[in-house]
């Protein structure tokens, strides 16, 4: 968390207002969230600089400089990236705020420290390790069909792998299986073409549903939107940190179980156990 639709949510919040400002400064509150270069080359190289486009790849925030640099920008667990007017109080997690021309700022909070800054001239040597975008129009049932033929480990843990699917993270994960009747524990290649056309859909109808609400802000209200809005899709989750309540489409209460250490929900009897058959 952040996932796909909320660092959409925070990029489509950035394009129009942050592209063609220019970065007069910047202050590093924390040095830790500066992945590369060190941090006062970091500062020198940012200053003066103005941004073209913003972008997203998987869960990175991409946004293209005038002289060829690009910044990426990782929210991670709780980090996250608002515009602001300069006169606004800097919270006590502000990690790194860019100050820009027209009297506003950007800045990059993050709670638990685990977000990450990288400035660099070859982006694509971060990016390129990343899987396919779900709501590309190249991801197809078809080429979903070949990526999982090839795998045989639980489809959830796969799901969550970077480097097979990029953005979704377990919130969505959780959701998508149980819209497609899948149960999280099934090995991925044993999933008919029946079941990888469903689970496709429902991947690609989450992630589109999700970022017109604008992302999901759970209880801990971690994630915020570009302008400090709260995502509104957290209402409309049907198994993510629900256990115990009634599943929606056949009354069975949720369970939770723990998955590569993550805790995965889902519904006993829409996502029934799998056995070779």
């Amino acid at each position: 968390m952040p996932e796909l639709p909320e660092v959409e949510t925070v990029v489509r919040g950035l394009r129009a207002s942050l592209a063609g400002h220019t970065i007069i400064g910047l202050t590093v509150h924390w040095s830790g969230s500066i992945a590369v270069p060190d941090p006062a080359v970091f500062a020198q190289r940012l200053t003066g600089r103005t941004v073209v486009d913003v972008d997203r790849r998987g869960k990175w925030i991409v946004i293209t400089l005038d002289d060829g640099q690009t910044l990426l920008i990782h929210l991670r667990m709780t980090g996250q990236l608002l515009l602001e007017a300069i006169r606004c109080p800097v919270d006590e997690y502000a990690r790194v705020v860019f100050r820009l021309d027209g009297g506003k700022r950007l800045r990059f909070s993050d709670m638990r420290k685990f977000g990450r800054l990288i400035l660099t001239r070859e982006p694509d040597k971060v990016l390129d390790d990343l899987g396919p975008e779900p709501l590309a129009d190249d991801f197809t049932v078809q080429r979903f069909e070949r990526m999982l033929m090839q795998r045989r480990g639980r489809i959830k843990s796969l799901l969550l792998n970077q480097r097979f699917l990029a953005g979704l993270g377990n919130i969505y994960v959780n959701e998508a299986l149980w819209r497609a009747h899948i149960h999280p524990l099934r090995p991925a290649n044993s999933l008919t073409s029946e079941e990888v056309r469903k689970l496709h859909r429902a991947i690609r109808s989450v992630l589109r549903e999700a970022i017109g609400e604008g992302g999901t802000t759970l209880d801990n209200g971690n994630f915020r939107q570009a302008d400090g809005e709260v995502g509104e899709f957290a209402s409309q989750l049907s198994v993510y940190g629900r256990e115990g309540e009634a599943c929606g489409c056949c009354g069975s209460s949720i369970e939770r179980v723990k998955v590569g250490q993550r805790s995965t929900y889902f519904c006993p009897r829409c996502q029934p156990a799998w056995t070779v058959k």
